[in-house]
């Protein structure tokens, strides 16, 4: 359906700590599926089971790929696991290749603004004309902007302006 789009949208959630802006997308591309829209890409989710643990969730499969290494109980350290990264890029390439309707990457945060993490993946959906939708921590918006160009919307935290930047009005 991306043909209904009119412009290509490119837009971003900035969250707080605390705040859960997956859960508002994940809602949304659930919506979007439902009206026959392809939503494609990855969503990242906390597991709190002992250690809080991350998991990055495929759109296309539902497949869930642990993110956090184990560093131990004491390491103050980001426990992200570059190669789980790696291998969760693939939903995004994918639906890069399958242009999708909305490519959604969870964040773009530090290791994207300095051109690493998921950067090259939300660069190439970019280029290929395709709608993209993350959420980036309120005091990064500048880089977000930069990263985009200045083409990257900031949209407001909630369903009805998700909705008002995707030009259908409200789900239902």
């Amino acid at each position: 359906m991306t043909e209904n789009c009119r412009d290509q949208k490119i837009g971003a959630i900035p969250y707080v700590h605390g705040m859960a802006p997956e859960t508002l997308m994940a809602s949304f591309a659930e919506d979007l599926a439902r009206r026959g829209y392809r939503v494609g890409g990855l969503l990242q989710t906390t597991q709190r089971t002992g250690r809080k643990r991350m998991l990055a969730v495929e759109l296309d499969s539902g497949r869930q790929i642990p993110l956090s290494q184990n560093l131990g109980p004491q390491s103050q350290s980001c426990s992200l696991d570059p190669a789980a990264l790696a291998e969760a890029s693939g939903a995004v390439r994918r639906a890069v290749a399958d242009r999708v309707d909305l490519v959604i990457v969870s964040k773009f945060s530090k290791l994207e603004a300095a051109g690493q993490g998921l950067a090259a993946e939300l660069l190439s959906a970019m280029a290929e004309g395709l709608n993209v939708l993350t959420a980036v921590p309120e005091d990064m918006v500048g880089q977000w902007r930069h990263f985009t160009g200045g083409q990257g919307a900031v949209l407001p935290a909630t369903a009805a302006g998700l909705w008002r930047w995707w030009g259908n009005g409200q789900a239902g």
